[in-house]
């Protein structure tokens, strides 16, 4: 990699050991991934924020390289903790996960990161905090990497914790892979057989997607109405965040498109119902749940007021979880939002995620219900509780009186 004369000092340490850290890691990276240089970024969004996610290990990394006078270089946003501040005395938590988690979020802000704690930066923040079209940037929420990559017309890498952290850092990042234009061209194209009816039959097409590992992956069948928010499409940022979710989760593609060069396609398949069928086999193994889940990605106003529009005064029969970014929180608070679910039996959470949280615990939870595909995945997964996956409307159909 060639680097510029202060990137080279900086290496050297010159400007502290923790940002020749930073530049070691960015040189690592680039040298793997055949990046010619580094380029500059003007947002990072970092992920390991949770402790469920880091451990011991990576709280004492984040306190030792936050203790000297190292700040990030470009506007820079979390990722979601391990649980609701705001709720924590309603919690069944250990002191200790408590104490930690308080110390990483500490470490951050020390590092002058805003402390967003969301999943969906390009929706919880302010519009005008987001960079213009074609901007280089750096983001380590898989969703949010390919939200940006496919929507928003940013380009970045699915970034992971360390190299977003060491971008934020330094400002840089290597120009490879996703942030050249000719890696945006689709090689892999999916032509959709499946009626798409609902937020879920997306999540299931984005998790039988990803599998393919393509950087990009062109789909066939969907129009941008169906993923673009709009006054007679309300449900489509449900749709686009239930794609990008799960084709982060599966493997490692870094976005779609939709509009597509023929002549740069080499491979052709197909997305059927049985296809979707053999994902919701994989994945929902119950049949009901003791807990309803909304919120992996977080929820955004759209979804919080379709939901509402849903439930039509009604009352979950059981216990519902849904979570949201605090930013997203305020708004539905002041719109009555936050109100009308209560009464509905349902809990709203911020700065955490239903993705390796430790308020689901197998040891007062058997499964759960939920519409999404990444939640189903990690609570299987990790918090090794069953999972009953059904669409929004159908789970308040069928639990709701």
């Amino acid at each position: 990699m060639q680097l510029s004369k202060e990137e080279e000092d900086a290496l050297d340490g010159k400007y502290g050991d923790t940002l020749a850290l930073a530049y070691r890691v960015l040189v690592a990276i680039g040298n793997a991934m055949d990046a010619d240089r580094l380029i500059s970024i003007s947002w990072a969004h970092v992920s390991g924020v949770n402790y469920n996610t880091i451990g011991d290990a990576g709280l004492i990394f984040l306190e030792d390289i936050s203790k000297g006078n190292a700040r990030v270089r470009v506007r820079t946003t979390l990722n979601p903790m391990g649980y609701d501040p705001s709720k924590v005395n309603e919690l069944n938590l250990s002191d200790e996960f408590i104490e930690k988690q308080s110390r990483i979020m500490k470490a951050y802000e020390r590092l002058g990161i805003v402390g967003s704690y969301t999943c969906i930066p390009y929706e919880a923040l302010d519009a005008t905090f987001l960079p213009k079209h074609g901007s280089q940037v750096s983001l380590a929420e898989s969703n949010a990497a390919i939200y940006a990559n496919s929507i928003l017309g940013l380009l970045t890498n699915k970034e992971s914790a360390i190299s977003a952290l060491a971008s934020a850092l330094t400002g840089k990042a290597p120009y490879s892979k996703l942030r050249a234009q000719e890696a945006r061209s689709a090689r892999l194209c999916i032509d959709i057989k499946h009626d798409m009816n609902s937020e879920l039959d997306y999540a299931l097409l984005g998790y039988y997607a990803g599998r393919f590992n393509e950087d990009c992956i062109a789909l066939k069948g969907i129009r941008q109405e169906d993923i673009l928010s709009s006054a007679t499409k309300p449900d489509a940022k449900a749709n686009a965040k239930a794609l990008c979710s799960a084709l982060g989760t599966s493997g490692s593609a870094g976005m779609f498109t939709l509009n597509y060069q023929e002549d740069t396609v080499k491979e052709r398949v197909e997305f059927t119902k049985h296809d979707a069928s053999k994902v919701m086999d994989e994945l929902s193994n119950a049949d009901d749940g003791d807990v309803i889940v909304f919120g992996s990605p977080q929820l955004g106003l759209d979804e919080l007021s379709m939901l509402l529009s849903m439930l039509k005064g009604r009352r979950f029969k059981k216990r519902c979880m849904i979570f949201c970014a605090r930013s997203i929180y305020s708004k539905a608070e002041n719109l009555g939002y936050i109100d009308a679910l209560e009464k509905a039996n349902a809990t709203v959470y911020c700065d955490c995620c239903s993705c390796l949280t430790p308020l689901i615990s197998r040891d007062d939870v058997d499964s759960v219900i939920t519409n999404s595909v990444k939640a189903a995945y990690y609570l299987r997964s990790w918090n090794r509780v069953g999972v009953c996956l059904s669409s929004m409307k159908s789970i308040v159909e069928a639990e709701c009186v």
